[in-house]
Formats: structure tokens, sequence, C-alpha cells
């Protein structure tokens, strides 16, 4: 197998690192990559049974055998009269939009579904039910959360990984699904992109090995293959997502073939010799061709030369990126080798353009009859003609005690050592501890991205049933042993403390809203490295637990700190932390630190591509470091960059607040944050609602009912910031107005600034007033109604009505007395020096 020959020439790999590839090489498809390999997995479907099946059904059975709508777009009885064969929940997507579903209402669903399944010539073709159980099921409101993918690639155990995929696939099945889209074997090659923390490693080799486990967990091998304890699991994303051009999410990835299938093919390899039944294309490009509608690798190389017989199924309407393509029409997608379309909203038109390009031979039956034999090979292949009923799995091993036991040692052998100077730790339970920090007490932050909702940034603590925060944990591990400790946001204590405990780091993110400019790290309270200054400069020991799904430039807080502990999104089980960082009451060890970097770790901000292998290979911690008790390494002084506060966009709102939770309405008066992906104010004034525009859950839909007094939704910042550095800058709403205002009715929208003076600004200006206020309403009405539309204000229009730049509190509000209702995809300050100075102030009605 190839596979086996690809392993001994990994190390000698030269990836594309930190060099430019040299266009002078072939970046097109080369012949003389040889991509072929020898598929081991025997198939044990009958043949006959499945095309006798295909022969009897009609164009429009086959053809909704490959359309997959998301749960909020399509009802059983839809997907019986459409004769569909699949569909999925969305991240963030919940049985009747119900987030707090329970066992049964996701097992009731599943048979609802299940139901409505297209029958030909007596024979039930069963609908499949697929899902993103990415680490854990993680929609699942109660579900085992495991660390994320970048945390148990730092384990290298890959029995841990095939125990975890083992337990998912049970848990799923408590919910009567039978198919995730996972595990993704993404090589990630730079640190800036967003979706790093879904991948093992920067290192193919252990990416394919952790991935190939966690198949054999999730489908089982042998003799338990696919029985009734496992479900169809979905290597993702085929090919080069995680090689693009500046990390940008969806991008270009800019890589020879050689290199393609070196760096980033092994895994799939490995995928195949699993017995892998389905992968999913991958939106990212390769060399300018959207992989969704690259026949050459697809169907040449990955159905042809790589032997892969299962089906290959598109990503969320990636589609309808490919050039001349919409959501709802793109044969080209289908003809090079996409056997399912992940199209979750406009399906319904996809399906009947779909039928007619098969009619008219646009797609040939022949194109169209080899998806279908894959798709009905695959749900054989599962024992779903053999009368396997998802929803009749009868046990519940959602939260189940063995699974956090597990997620518990995936922590433990996930957290990495960086830093432990004078042997700081482990910790004497005995002693009292301070900590700090809003990671401590928000569990949101040590689960990440893709938990109960897509980004997992609008969670609630109660809404992890039997969780317990990092603050609780190490209160609940001193306490045992007669310790003490408390928590702190600002630094100030009631019990001088022994030691400090420092909790922060990124906050949940997920897919392109996590792609980063800088991999300098950028705590979004501003103020929490004066509160570390302090603590150190009052001579407290400082042990650092940092939180996040990428290796970022912290040489401050590393220099702060006397320890530093890597925890990247440990998900559930944080008492995994507590086992490794305090001995036990008689100072013996409980369990020594394992965790390895399985991403090389930067030194400056210049290494945002810095992988093993590399040309000039100089990280400030290499691929596999990781200290123990035993280590006596100590770390000096590190050279320093601050991060950048001042940049040319600052992005307050993309289909939810930057940064997280900061959004508020005031109906008649009375102001609340909100905190939900659906909400309704208590007088039902005002409903918000997430949509998708162009991708998923990008914008929100926000509706005001007339009222005598207006009503307002907005964004505030966590902190008061200064935007003095935007004098250039433009304020740019991308909205589309859905309702008519009346203005003989008197009806307007209003949009607002508020900011806070000093005793000294107060002086100066002689007034306390801080607040702007625009009449948008004709600007608003100058555009079509139900069309895109970009709303621009120079922000100097701001600051010369009297708003105070240096700290404002809230840059954008909207209000409104009638009945609005309008979609809002983003907000942003924008620094157009050029643009800004072409628009007059004057346009903009002070209020």
């Amino acid at each position: 197998m190839y596979k086996n020959a690809l392993i001994l020439s990994i190390f000698f790999l030269t990836s594309c690192g930190n060099d430019v590839v040299n266009h002078d090489e072939s970046i097109e498809s080369d012949n003389s990559v040889d991509w072929s390999d020898t598929n081991s997995c025997k198939s044990t479907v009958d043949p006959d049974f499945i095309n006798t099946l295909i022969k009897n059904m009609t164009l429009e059975q086959k053809v909704g055998q490959i359309i997959m709508p998301d749960i909020d777009e399509v009802t059983p009885m839809q997907a019986k009269e459409y004769f569909l064969g699949s569909f999925l929940n969305g991240g963030g997507k919940f049985p009747n939009k119900n987030k707090n579903s329970s066992i049964d209402d996701w097992k009731e669903l599943s048979k609802a579904y299940y139901d409505a399944s297209p029958v030909v010539d007596d024979i039930l073709i069963p609908i499949l039910w697929g899902t993103d159980a990415v680490h854990g099921h993680n929609n699942v409101i109660g579900a085992t959360i495991f660390p994320h993918n970048i945390g148990l690639g730092s384990t290298m155990n890959a029995d841990l990984i095939q125990e975890i995929g083992a337990a998912v696939a049970k848990e799923l099945l408590s919910t009567g699904i039978a198919w995730t889209f996972a595990p993704t074997i993404t090589v990630p090659q730079n640190d800036l992109w967003g979706r790093t923390y879904e991948g093992y490693s920067e290192n193919p080799e252990l990416v394919a090995t952790l991935g190939e486990a966690m198949i054999k967990g999730l489908q089982g091998q042998g003799e338990s293959y696919l029985d009734h304890n496992h479900v169809l699991s979905t290597a993702k994303h085929f090919i080069g997502d995680g090689g693009t051009l500046d990390g940008v999410d969806q991008g270009d990835t800019i890589l020879n073939e050689a290199d393609l299938k070196d760096i980033h093919g092994l895994p799939y390899y490995f995928a195949i010799d699993s017995c892998i039944q389905t992968i999913m294309a991958s939106f990212n490009s390769w060399n300018g061709d959207k992989l969704h509608g690259n026949k050459y690798l697809l169907t040449d190389v990955l159905k042809g030369d790589m032997q892969f017989n299962g089906l290959i199924v598109g990503d969320w309407n990636g589609h309808g990126q490919l050039p001349g393509c919409t959501n709802d029409n793109c044969p080209e997608s289908f003809n090079a080798g996409v056997d399912i379309f992940m199209a979750p909203d406009e399906w319904k038109e996809l399906y009947k353009n779909t039928l007619n390009q098969v009619q008219d031979g646009t797609i040939s039956e022949s194109r169209l009859d080899d998806a279908v034999r894959r798709i009905l090979r695959v749900k054989n292949i599962l024992g779903l003609f053999d009368n396997r009923k998802p929803h009749e799995f009868t046990q519940n091993f959602i939260g189940f005690d063995t699974h956090r036991e597990i997620a518990r040692r995936a922590v433990r052998e996930s957290i990495v050592l960086l830093k432990n100077n004078n042997s700081l730790l482990p910790l004497d339970p005995k002693k009292h501890y301070l900590v700090v920090g809003q990671s401590a007490i928000d569990i949101k932050n040590q689960m990440g991205g893709w938990t109960i909702s897509w980004q997992g940034r609008d969670n609630l603590n109660s809404e992890f049933p039997n969780t317990s925060n990092i603050f609780e944990t190490i209160k609940n591990a001193v306490e045992v042993s007669g310790g003490t400790a408390e928590f702190s946001s600002n630094g100030e204590y009631k019990k001088r403390p022994d030691v400090v405990i420092m909790v922060y780091g990124e906050e949940p993110y997920a897919e392109g809203d996590g792609d980063r400019d800088s991999i300098i790290f950028n705590n979004p309270n501003k103020n929490f490295f004066s509160i570390m200054q302090k603590l150190s400069l009052d001579d407290f020991p400082i042990v650092s637990l940092f939180i996040s799904g990428r290796p970022l430039v912290v040489n401050r807080e590393l220099n702060i700190s006397d320890s530093f502990v890597q925890l990247w999104l440990p998900g559930t089980a944080v008492e995994g932390i507590t086992d490794v960082i305090f001995s036990n009451a008689d100072g013996a060890i409980k369990h020594d630190f394992s965790g390895k970097l399985a991403y090389s770790w930067p030194k400056n901000s210049s290494q945002i591509n810095l992988n093993l292998n590399d040309k000039d290979y100089s990280p400030l911690f290499e691929y596999g470091y990781g200290l123990t008790f035993n280590d006596s390494v100590f770390i000096e002084k590190l050279d320093e960059e601050r991060p950048i506060t001042e940049l040319d966009k600052v992005v307050l709102f993309v289909g939810s607040a930057f940064p997280p939770n900061n959004e508020f309405v005031i109906e008649e008066g009375i102001k609340r944050k909100v905190n939900a992906d659906f909400y309704e104010s208590t007088k039902k004034l005002i409903k918000l609602q997430k949509m998708d525009y162009l991708k998923q859950d990008d914008a929100k839909n926000i509706s005001f009912d007339k009222s005598l007094t207006p009503n307002f939704w907005g964004v505030e910042n966590q902190y008061s910031d200064s935007f003095s550095y935007m004098e250039d800058a433009i304020l740019e709403i991308q909205y589309r107005l859905n309702s008519r205002i009346n203005l003989n009715n008197n009806e307007f929208v209003s949009l607002s600034s508020e900011c806070t003076k000093n005793d000294y600004q107060i002086h100066i200006s002689g007034s306390k007033d801080c607040n702007v206020s625009f009449d948008i309403t004709e600007n608003l009405l100058n555009n079509d109604l139900k069309e895109w539309s970009t709303l621009e204000i120079p922000f100097r229009c701001f600051k010369e009505s009297g708003l105070e730049d240096s700290s404002v509190t809230s840059l954008v509000s909207i209000s409104s007395n009638s009945s609005l209702n309008i979609d809002i995809h983003s907000i942003m300050l924008i620094n157009k020096s050029d643009q800004a100075k072409q628009i007059e102030c004057s346009s903009f009605k002070n209020l």
C-alpha cells in the first residue's frame, strides 16, 4: 500500500513552510505524480441488489438521493415528497429549533424522517441523518465534549483517540443519528487559519495516524465494523484545506501536485485503508480551482487512483461557490464528482434544476447512477437495508460516566507544560490560591467553537449540565486536601494567596470567524496584562493556564509567568487539568505531564508558516516539545512584541457581536443583554434571529414592532475603547431592508453611538453629553427593498457631532419606532481615507 512507502519518506518532506512556491514548477495537475493505491477494504454488498434497485428507481427518486437539506429547512413530509436520501443538522441546529431538545426529541425526529424514506418496489431506502460531531456529540446539551483535535494531537496516543471515537459513536446513536462529519484530517500549515484547532497536527504522519484511529473508533473494525454500536465516519476536507495562502478560510492552496499529495493527501490514504465510506469535499481552491468543481482530484484521483469506492459529500453550499454556479444550480460540481449536494436551504430549487439537467443531458444518467450506486452501497454497508433503524437504539450514553473518564484522561494527556521555572509545579493543594480570569468562570471558553452552537460564543454555563468550570475544578481539588481558592476578576483578593493562577486565552470561534491578521495573542480584556504585571510586582508566583485553538506568540505572558501550561480547548472534563498541576496532599505526584506539541510554537509574529522540516526551522518551542516534572529547564527572558491593537479594520459584528455576548436590546427603556441565536424581548416588540447570507449564521434578522417609544438593538464594547487612531475611517454596515418605512407617519430609523467623558473632557467641551445619533431613514430608503446594500458613514461625522473617540462604549445601536424588519450581515470600522473624504457629513441628519 502506498501509505507505507510514504511514511518512510515523510520526514524528508520539505513543506511550503516559510518558502515561496517556485512558480517555475508546475502547479497544475502533473501526470508524473502517482496517486495510485490499492484499496484493501473488500465490500460485502451484493451488486445485483443495488443495480436492480437503481434500475427500478425513477429519475425523481434518484435525484432525491443526492440532495441533503438542513433540518431547519425541510420537514419529514417534504422529505417524502422529494424522495430525499439524507439530511443534516448544521452547527447550532436542533429539533424544532430548540437547543434544549431532549434525547427523546432527537430520536422522535429521527423516526419521523425514517418513516418518510422513499420506497421502491416495496423496498425502503432509509434516509440518512448526518451531523458535525467533531469533538463529541457537540450539538447536544449534556453530551461529553472531548478536547478539540489540536489537543488530541498533543496526546500522540492513537489508542486513546480510538476510544474517544467509540464513545462518540454511542452518544450519536443515543439520539438516533448514525453518520458524523468527522474526523477532520486537515494538515494546518498556517496558524492564522481559524480552523487550526480542527487539525491534529502540522505533521501529516501524525494526522494520518490519529485520523485513522478516530475512524476505527467511530466505525469499528473487523467484526464490529459498522455494527449497531458504530456509525459512519467522514474524512474531511478533501483536499488542501489546511494549506491556503495566508491561512484564509476557504482560500486558495497554491502548491505543486507532489506537495499536495505528500502533505495533504497522506491522511486520506490511511482513511481509505480504514474503510472510510464518506469523504467531504473542501471549500478551498487548489491553484485557483475550487475543489467542489475539480474533476481531476475528486474523480480521477480520489475515486480512480486512490480507489475510494464510498461517496463524496459536498460541504455547506460549497457547490454554489463555483464560477457560474449558485446554491440552487450547479451541474458542474456534480459532474466533477460530488455525489451528495449539501444544500441546506435552497434545496428544492436545486432538486428541480438538477432533475431538468439530467433530463436535458447536462448531467448524464450514468453519472447520476454512479452517485446513487455509491449512496445505496454505503447505506447497505451500514445495515440500513437489513432493518437497522438508528432511532431504535435503546441505550442512552449521552454524558456517560465512562465517557467522561475518557475525556478526563484526554485532557490530562493533552495539556502541555511549556515553562516551569524553579519547579513551581506541581502545586501543593494545601495552600491558598487566587484564580484570575473570566476563562476560569465561562465554560464556553474551555469548550471552544463547534459546541452547542456553531461559533460557540453565546453559550451559558447553565447549558453544560454536570460540568464544572476551571475555577470550580481548582477549588474542589484543593479543598479536598485542606487548601482554599478564591476567584477574582481584577486581581484583588480577600486573603493573600500563596500562588496566583491566571486563566486566559482566546474566546470561542469557528471557521472564517477565527481567521486572524496576527499570531500575537491579543487578550480581549485590555486590562488583563496589567493585572498580571501588578501581581508579579507584588512577588506572587504566577501560573498561566492558557486556552487557545492555535499556537500564539505569548512572550510577554511567558516572561511574567513562572509556569505556563497550554490547555488548548479541553472541553468537559477539566478535572484532567488539576490531576496534573496539583500534587497529592503528601507531595507525591498524581500524574506527570505527558502532552507534547503537535504544532511548532512561534517565537515572533513573522512565523505564521512554521512547520516541521521547514528550511531555517527556528521555533520558540519545537514540534514534540513538552516538559515533565523531571525536567529542569529554565526559560530565560524572551523578546517581546506588543499585540497590534491599532488595526485598519475593526470588526464589530458579523452575524454576531465581536467580541461575543455584547449585543443588547432596549425595549420601552429597559436594557437587556442578548445571549441567544433566537431572541424575543419580554413584550415581544423586538425579535432577533440568526440567518445565512454568504455562509452559515453570518447575518441576523432584526424585527421591531411599531411602538410609541423607539426600540433599540446594538453592539456595545466589552470595555471603553479608543478609536482615535481611526480618524480616516468609515463605519460600514452591510444590510438588507425588508420592510418599508412610512415617513408620513413620523416613522424613523436612527443610528447612535455612546461614549464616556472624564472630568477634563467635560471641562474642555463644556458638556457631559457624549452620545451621537443620526437619522438614517432616508439613507436606508435610497436603496431597493430586499436588496443587500452598504451604508457608509465617515467616522469624522461622529466626532464632529460630539463623540469622544477615546472612550467609546457602544459604537453602533439602531433604533426605530416603526415596524422595521432589517437583516444585518456586518458592521465594521475601516480606514478608507480617500473614500471617507468624499462623503459629506451633511448627508446624515443629527437627532
